[in-house]
């Protein structure tokens, strides 16, 4: 005897959905050969020209960089971490806040700092939970006073830090360059680092500067304990688009 099963009807639904054109269009995967092959390597400079034919976005897309590392991750002697003034920029508008001393106040404001204080800016996010900034600096004797809201800006990694560059005894200095395209970079826990380094109306040649300069910065922070193959794979990409594999040279 054979059991008679009823489908109710979100399965139907589900089924009529998957059997139509449009679903079956949009999970087809995207044939991007015509433009270039995905299993091949490209010098940087033809791989940004790649990049920008792949990007079709309304926006003005960000050019990615993606590094994956020959590092032990869980070892606290291979971790790579550093900062970099991008020849160009980021072409993003970041907004910073700066934990100063009175004194300090209109140095860092002129600076283009957005938010600036030291005891009440603390009490300000500690009542309100808000961060509407990307970068926190702050001056070392300040760092004290930040132990209130360390929760808050440590879970949103705003946390100023020795590390990065952003607890600092030349604040204005650390804002101009962070308004310029200072950027910090670190390897995640799988190894890989993501960093932007430009917007994708910027030219070939910006483009191509900010990379080799940012692939530098990351050489030199190399672990003195990491052995073997430092660099093991480079792509770039826009905001959307799918990756490009770039040579290491």
């Amino acid at each position: 005897m054979t059991k008679k099963t009823t489908k109710t009807k979100e399965v139907i639904k589900i089924e009529e959905a998957e059997a139509s054109p449009e679903v079956a269009k949009v999970n087809k995967k995207a044939d991007y050969s015509a433009i270039y092959d995905q299993n091949k390597t490209y010098d940087a400079i033809e791989a940004i020209a790649i990049v920008r034919k792949l990007t079709k976005t309304k926006f003005d897309s960000s050019l990615e960089v993606h590094l994956r590392l020959g590092i032990n991750t869980k070892k606290s002697e291979q971790q790579v971490r550093g900062t970099i003034s991008l020849p160009n920029g980021t072409g993003k508008t970041v907004k910073v806040a700066a934990f100063v001393s009175p004194e300090n106040e209109a140095a860092v404001k002129a600076a283009g700092a957005d938010f600036v204080g030291g005891e009440e800016l603390v009490n300000e996010i500690k009542k309100s939970e808000k961060t509407d900034f990307q970068v926190a600096i702050a001056e070392p004797a300040l760092m004290k006073n930040l132990g209130v809201i360390a929760k808050i800006l440590g879970t949103r990694g705003l946390m100023p830090s020795p590390k990065n560059d952003t607890v600092t005894t030349n604040p204005a200095k650390t804002v101009e360059e962070l308004k310029k395209g200072k950027i910090s970079f670190k390897n995640d826990d799988t190894g890989n680092i993501h960093a932007v380094i430009g917007k994708m109306s910027f030219s070939d040649d910006k483009l191509q500067t900010n990379y080799s300069a940012f692939l530098d910065s990351v050489r030199k922070a190399k672990p003195a304990a990491a052995k073997g193959n430092f660099l093991k794979n480079i792509s770039i990409s826009s905001s959307m688009s799918p990756g490009v594999r770039v040579i290491i040279s």
